[in-house]
């Protein structure tokens, strides 16, 4: 079961067009050029989930980087992120992106899930002000280590 660590209470207010949700934040206003972090994680991790490179590269902006300690590689852009990212969705087994845990922190979230071979993972995403993934640093995850 996943553990969502957010004081705040969020609404599912409709499903955006083109893909996604759109959430209000109990007693915040959304406006239009606010973006939820937490949506764009969780659609993150639909678009992995379901195999989708191209919703998965949409949501990421175009000079995005991503820090990845488990390969001990970093790619930076859309192609780059594509290259690394299509072997792993193809290969992914059935129990791959699955949520463990989400957390909002003061620069971006903070999320726990199984990879594409449904290894326990840590991620920490941080957005660019239109709401894009803009960095991505992740590795191993060992809850033992982490209490």
């Amino acid at each position: 079961m996943a553990l969502v660590q957010h004081a705040l209470i969020m609404e599912t207010l409709a499903a955006k067009p083109g893909g996604g949700r759109l959430f209000k934040v109990a007693g915040m206003p959304l406006t239009p050029n606010d973006f939820d972090p937490l949506a764009v994680v969780v659609d993150w991790l639909d678009a992995c989930r379901s195999g989708n490179l191209n919703a998965l590269l949409d949501l990421y902006d175009m000079p995005a980087v991503l820090e990845c300690a488990c390969e001990k590689t970093n790619v930076i852009g859309h192609a780059s992120l594509a290259a690394y990212w299509d072997p792993k969705l193809r290969s992914r087994v059935s129990t791959a992106f699955t949520l463990d845990n989400l957390a909002v922190k003061n620069d971006g979230v903070l999320v726990d899930y199984r990879n594409h071979e449904a290894r326990l993972v840590r991620a920490r995403f941080q957005f660019s002000p239109s709401g894009k993934i803009l960095r991505t640093s992740c590795g191993p995850f060992d809850r033992r280590l982490s209490a």
